[in-house]
């Protein structure tokens, strides 16, 4: 097989794409796979890594640090000189033309959908309604363009299923996965604290508000806590007036992985809130590091909890904090045990596997099962 990945929309802060798209480049090429990876950047330019070729196609910048492919038409190029047996997209906009240039050459292609977009939009403009006619008319499109749409989460399903029924687009669930090597349990010093953890990107459709309104309500509460919150983004001082006299600290964004790991691992509970969550790398790396997380009770990270290793509450700060206080309730080496053996259900190989037989699909015409 040879697999061209195209990740659009690249900036400092989309490290869950970043995570997925390298992970799973590497394990197709371990499996004997042909991998190209294309990626927007400031300028032309091309590499060889010991996962692939990697070209980056110069792109402008579209606000926050991140780059956009506008001429979907240079990818083209590249993909034309490749002549790949199957491409994947993450990029639901602006690479559309990929899909029909891969629908003329008898190229399998795939979209990887990494967002819920109805409920992504809604949550930032709050135009609920018009938010959702206009994606579902984009989702028509999508599953007219692709041979099959790959999500995440049931919750992700949801969004493309009635659609791609209707257009007789397949449709494939494949969970993402962990690096179980990095992100482990560490040993974490006793402390009458209770402490909490937030990481992800600080923008509203994250919902790092509702993470540190639960602190709030806590010590509200008179509950001695203590959250640290690893991530940056716009909503910084917003979250900053949030927490007011509450004892949250903001520590920025955390480069290395394995540090990151250490980090979890020193909290009681990580909070990861957002009910529009398609999926949640940030739940499972949280296990991973043997840290229970307390969620949304609606949205794809809610599917990677269970009773054992965290809970979830309506996404309000009241019945988030109450389900922080059932986790933190239970015995300190139960829970953490049994969040470590629910992340070890999500690994990296298992999500390579699924997507090697998508694309050997679509490269052989094939339907993908559901």
């Amino acid at each position: 097989m040879r697999i061209a990945q195209l990740a659009n929309f690249i900036g400092p802060a989309s490290g869950g794409m970043k995570t997925a798209v390298a992970a799973l480049g590497a394990g197709y090429a371990a499996a004997g796979a042909e991998r190209l990876l294309v990626v927007p950047g400031p300028v032309d330019a091309a590499r060889t890594t010991e996962h692939g070729d990697v070209v980056q196609v110069r792109a402008p910048r579209v606000g926050g640090g991140y780059r956009l492919i506008v001429e979907p038409w240079r990818v083209i190029d590249v993909l034309e000189r490749f002549a790949p047996t199957s491409v994947e997209l993450s990029d639901k906009l602006t690479l559309l033309p990929v899909a029909r240039w891969a629908r003329r050459r008898d190229v399998g292609s795939v979209l990887f959908s990494h967002e819920r977009l109805d409920d992504m939009f809604a949550m930032r403009s709050g135009l609920e309604t018009t938010s959702k006619v206009s994606i579902a008319l984009l989702n028509r499109v999508l599953v007219r363009s692709f041979d099959t749409v790959v999500v995440t989460s049931r919750y992700a399903q949801r969004e493309f299923q009635a659609v791609a029924d209707a257009a007789g687009c397949p449709m494939t669930r494949v969970p993402l996965g962990v690096d179980l090597e990095t992100f482990r349990p560490h040993p974490a010093p006793v402390s009458p604290v209770l402490r909490l953890a937030h990481v992800g990107r600080l923008s509203r459709e994250k919902s790092p508000h509702l993470a540190v309104a639960t602190a709030v309500e806590l010590h509200r509460r008179g509950v001695p806590v203590r959250m640290d919150v690893y991530g940056d983004g716009p909503h910084l001082d917003e979250l900053v007036e949030v927490a007011g006299d509450a004892p949250v600290r903001f520590h920025g964004f955390v480069e290395g992985r394995e540090d990151l790991s250490r980090r979890i691992a020193q909290a009681d509970v990580a909070l990861s809130v957002c009910p529009g969550e398609t999926f949640g790398l940030a739940v499972l790396e949280a296990l991973a590091s043997g840290t229970p997380v307390v969620t949304a009770g609606r949205g794809g990270a809610r599917e990677l909890v269970d009773g054992h290793s965290g809970a979830w509450g309506e996404p309000d700060p009241v019945s988030l904090a109450d389900a922080v206080l059932r986790v933190a309730a239970r015995p300190p080496d139960l829970r953490r045990r049994a969040a470590r053996l629910r992340a070890e259900r999500f690994p990296w190989q298992t999500t390579v596997d699924r997507m090697l037989d998508v694309h050997a699909a679509v490269s052989d015409g094939a339907l993908v099962p559901a």
